[in-house]
C-alpha cells in the first residue's frame, strides 16, 4: 500500500492511494488485485471529488468517478457520479466525508473523547454506499512512544507526538439497532500529525496486517497571497 496526502486547508486536501494483493488459491493460481484512488476535499468538508479504479490481473474491471457537495440549506449531500454510469444519490447532510472524519477523530482524540459514531461516505462500492461506521478511541501514548516501534527510514519525525490506538467497524446501513457484526473492521495507531502505523483490516474470513516502511514528510501547499493559511 502507498498513500500520499497533499495540499492545506486554504486549497483543499488531496489523497491517493495504491493497494496492491497478490493472493493465491488452493489450486497454486495467482491472482493480482490493484486499486487506486484518487480523491479531493476542501477543508470544511463541503465538497468531495473521487475516481476509483480497480485492475484484476492488469485488466481494469471497475471505475468511479464523481463528485459530492454538501448542500447545507436543502439538508443533504447531492452525489454525481460520472462512472460507471449517471447518476444522482442524495445523502443526509450530517454523513462525513473521508479526511472530515480523520479530522474530526484527531479532535475528539485530544479533548479525550472515545467513541465516534457517524455515516460515512468514501465513494467505496462504485461510488452507491454509504456505511454507519463507529470508532473507539483508545488511551493516549505520549510522545516517545514511537521510538518503542521497529525503526523504519524517516520514522523519527513521529517521536514527538502523541498517538492513540483506534478500531473502527464499517456497518451496513439500517443495522444501527441490531446486534449487526461489522462488514470489516480496521484498528491502527493515529499520530497527531494524522500518519497511523499498525494497520490492520478485518474482513472476517481474512485479514491483513501492514507495518509502515517507510514515510516522507511533504510540504504543505502554500495558500495564495491574498488568504492566510488557518
Amino acid at each position: 500500500m502507498a498513500y500520499e496526502l497533499t495540499g492545506s486547508a486554504c486549497v483543499g486536501y488531496t489523497q491517493k492511494m495504491r493497494f496492491v494483493t497478490r493472493t493465491t488459491n488452493q489450486e497454486g493460481e495467482t491472482s493480482v488485485t490493484d486499486m487506486r484512488t484518487s480523491s479531493w476535499e476542501d477543508a470544511l468538508g463541503t465538497r468531495f471529488r473521487f475516481e476509483n479504479s480497480q485492475y484484476r490481473d492488469q485488466t481494469r474491471v471497475e471505475q468511479t468517478v464523481g463528485e459530492a457537495v454538501r448542500k447545507q440549506n436543502h439538508g443533504e449531500i447531492r452525489v454525481e457520479l460520472t462512472q460507471p454510469k449517471k447518476r444522482v444519490i442524495k445523502l443526509p447532510v450530517d454523513t462525513m466525508f473521508p479526511i472530515q472524519h480523520s479530522s474530526k477523530l484527531l479532535q475528539m482524540a485530544r479533548s479525550g473523547q472515545t467513541v465516534l459514531v457517524t455515516d460515512l461516505f468514501d465513494a467505496s462500492e462504485k461510488g452507491e454506499k454509504t456505511y454507519v461506521t463507529s470508532a473507539y478511541i483508545g488511551a493516549r501514548q505520549g510522545p516517545g512512544y514511537n521510538s518503542q516501534l521497529p525503526v523504519v527510514p524517516n520514522g523519527e519525525v513521529l517521536n514527538g507526538l502523541s498517538s492513540w490506538p483506534i478500531a473502527l467497524g464499517y456497518y451496513e446501513k439500517g443495522t444501527e439497532l441490531e446486534d449487526a457484526v461489522p462488514v470489516y473492521e480496521i484498528s491502527f495507531l493515529y499520530f497527531e500529525n494524522g500518519v497511523s502505523r499498525r494497520l490492520l483490516i478485518d474482513y472476517g474470513s481474512f485479514s491483513i496486517r501492514g507495518e509502515l516502511r517507510k514515510i516522507e514528510m511533504l510540504e504543505p501547499t502554500p495558500c495564495p497571497s491574498s488568504r492566510k493559511q488557518p
